[in-house]
């Protein structure tokens, strides 16, 4: 396959240059990281045991016992690996991608059947927007149905995706599914662009390179499974760290470097609103999660229920569309002030600055997922003593919930401050108004994070 024509670009002389090793920062200069990363083992040595677990979870959860609380299944999948998630896309990017069980049943689909049809032109074109669909009706169809506190039901969710993935894998390329399809790896993107990691190619050596192996695979490995090449890579929202581009690259360009936190958001080249709207979406939806577990959810739903004909259905759908539309309607505000200062419009603005929201959505999803697993984590250990004949009781908890509740407003705080901060950098990087278009944006990022911080305040009721 030919790498698309406006990939076959020369180096961007505003990339960075050629970094001296006594101030390199890559991590590939290690020569033991780097030979495992261009083994042939690697990642297969991770995402074959992932996919095991994987199965044995969709026959826990199908098959198991049928209470929440006693399915291994169950904990695995909402007490073990979605509060890790969040935690492996701040510190690896989207590594979890290269491993996802997803991925490694997609690839092994398409070596049998596959017939390696080109990605569809709407289907590049919209793929943004129907992660971002599906991934608020995904939300919301758990909370109607209750997906996470019904083992079936997670398992029919598991299925059907798997179902997703076999079918883009009979009839598409690469990683179809898993670049314009896969909500997670929709919100692995977003996410990612906060990580603690980067992978480059370095401009200098790939302007002499005419083989395009990293993006086509030399032969022996195949190119990016999810599109991108590496020369002209900015961002690492679709990089899923496979090393793939390590193993083929004949010289040595690729680099994966250590950067700090929030770094690539204040300079996003190409903002696209469609990638805003879902950094700002995730913030009511984080707040429906929250609000879901406290007390005061019970009252309000039965208030609500007395407008909607007594339909629990339409009354949930209500308070998530309020949930997200409040913060849509405070980010679209502030980009209207905001743009009148810059001279842009409410979609450039709001494009801009929308990705100032991450860092907070992060810890928010971040802080709310350890209740989860420091709260209900001890139910991994007592459902796999029961796997093997042992009956084990007691707490499901691993700390107290003061320390519990330390540690949420601890993630939270450094949440808050990495958008802001995000914020400042993208008002304050090129010349202009600066300081003036930062303050509209500051006031709701400030809001969001109170908001976020009072909620935390409450005792949370488990869900598992």
């Amino acid at each position: 396959m030919e790498v698309p024509a406006n990939m076959a670009v020369q180096p961007n002389p505003a990339r960075r240059p050629v970094v001296p090793p006594e101030e390199s920062n890559n991590l590939l200069d290690s020569a033991w990281f780097k030979a495992l990363l261009k083994s042939r083992w690697f990642p297969a040595i991770l995402s074959y045991p992932v996919l095991v677990v994987f199965g044995y979870i969709i026959y826990a959860l199908l098959w198991g016992p049928g209470a929440a609380s006693a399915n291994l299944g169950t904990s695995l999948t909402w007490v073990f690996w979605w509060p890790l998630i969040p935690i492996f896309m701040f510190t690896m990017g989207r590594f979890w991608c290269a491993i996802c069980p997803f991925a490694t049943t997609l690839d092994f689909v398409q070596k049998l059947v596959g017939l390696g049809r080109p990605v569809p032109p709407w289907l590049k074109k919209y793929g943004i927007w129907i992660i971002d669909a599906v991934f608020i009706l995904i939300t919301w169809a758990d909370h109607v149905f209750g997906i996470v506190e019904s083992p079936r039901g997670s398992g029919y969710l598991l299925g059907l995706m798997v179902t997703g993935v076999v079918v883009t894998a009979v009839f598409y390329e690469r990683r179809a599914w898993c670049r314009y399809l896969c909500f997670l790896g929709g919100l692995s993107g977003n996410y990612s662009r906060s990580s603690m990691i980067e992978l480059r190619a370095t401009p200098e050596i790939c302007a002499t390179c005419t083989t395009q192996s990293c993006y086509k695979g030399d032969g022996k490995t195949p190119g990016c499974p999810i599109f991108e090449f590496p020369r002209t890579m900015q961002s690492t929202a679709n990089c899923n760290l496979c090393a793939n581009c390590i193993k083929t690259c004949p010289n040595d360009s690729i680099r994966l470097d250590a950067r700090i936190p929030t770094q690539e958001l204040w300079f996003v080249r190409k903002p696209k609103f469609e990638e805003s709207f879902l950094a700002v979406v995730i913030v009511g939806i984080v707040l429906v999660q929250n609000i879901t577990m406290l007390s005061f959810f019970g009252p309000v739903m039965d208030w609500l229920m007395s407008f909607v004909f007594g339909s629990k259905t339409l009354a949930f759908t209500v308070l998530f569309l309020v949930a997200m539309g409040v913060p849509f309607a405070m980010v679209a505000g502030a980009a209207k002030l905001s743009g009148k200062v810059t001279a842009e419009s409410f979609v450039q603005n709001f494009a801009r600055f929308g990705y100032a929201v991450i860092p907070l959505d992060l810890a928010g999803h971040i802080a709310h997922n350890m209740f989860h697993l420091l709260a209900e984590g001890k139910s991994i250990v007592y459902n796999t003593a029961a796997l093997f004949g042992h009956q084990i009781t007691g707490p499901a908890a691993f700390l107290p919930a003061s320390t519990i509740q330390l540690v949420q407003f601890a993630v939270l705080g450094i949440g808050l401050g990495g958008s802001v901060f995000t914020a400042y950098k993208i008002a304050t990087r090129e010349k202009g108004p600066g300081l003036k278009a930062f303050w509209p944006h500051l006031i709701v990022l400030v809001i969001f994070g109170l908001v976020n911080l009072y909620l935390f305040t409450m005792p949370m009721s488990h869900r598992v």
